[in-house]
């Protein structure tokens, strides 16, 4: 029952982020189409009708290249949250999205901003981070991936690059970073630590050679209890 259940949670896990790259190539292939530019609804920083960009840049692309070149390690990534951080992937995937786009609004240039490269970036600090602040083996192996196959993506967070918004790039690295550190304590199940039977703490408040109720009786009690036990002591024939 409950692996039934869990098969029919999966795709409902990773229908944000597949529905954000669909509408990615859905525009792009009417911008194509019809010859238009959809630029203009990007995100430009510190302007009214630029908070726009903040939902729409992601889904924004200039070239077919530049679609491509996001799409790989976006699916890789999203992937890697939804399917290895299943508490935490929805939460986090929103949190990335929306605060790089504020990010960017806040601190980048004042030119127009597209693009998905900023929530890749986010995913790519978030998973390697994620691994440095828990330490569970899975986490460590899933952010030594991630440095393996995207490390020197992170060259793209250096100013001065022509037609890059190393901005994205950068403030999408942060605020990876951040959301890694907010959800540090929401742990998976397979990150659990085991507690074995010798780890375990006697609830018992007292030790095993004492009986059950010696620390429930008051001390009146427990002086009743020690004449009574002196009277039949000096009772007895046999005590000498």
């Amino acid at each position: 029952m409950n692996s039934t259940h869990s098969k029919q949670r999966i795709p409902v896990r990773i229908y944000l982020p597949l529905s954000i790259l669909l509408l990615m190539w859905i525009i792009h292939i009417v911008n194509t189409a019809v010859g238009m530019s959809f630029g203009v609804f990007g995100l430009y920083p510190r302007s009214v009708l630029g908070l726009r960009g903040i939902l729409l840049s992601p889904l924004l692309h200039g070239s077919w290249s530049h679609l491509i070149s996001n799409t790989v390690p976006y699916i890789a990534l999203a992937g890697i949250l939804f399917f290895f951080y299943r508490r935490i992937a929805t939460q986090a995937f929103i949190m990335i999205y929306l605060l790089t786009g504020i990010a960017v609004w806040l601190f980048g240039r004042p030119v127009i901003h597209i693009g998905a490269s900023g929530v890749v970036y986010g995913l790519v600090a978030f998973v390697f981070w994620t691994g440095i602040f828990r330490r569970s083996v899975k986490s460590i192996v899933l952010s030594l991936i991630v440095v393996f196959y995207y490390g020197s993506m992170f060259l793209g967070i250096l100013p001065g690059q022509d037609g890059i918004s190393w901005e994205s790039h950068l403030l999408g690295a942060l605020v990876g970073i951040f959301v890694a550190y907010w959800f540090k304590g929401r742990i998976e199940k397979d990150e659990e630590k085991p507690v074995y039977s010798w780890e375990r703490e006697d609830p018992s408040p007292t030790r095993p050679f004492l009986p059950r109720d010696a620390f429930d009786q008051t001390r009146r009690e427990r002086e009743t209890e020690s004449r009574q036990q002196r009277f039949w002591r000096s009772d007895d024939p046999w005590s000498g």
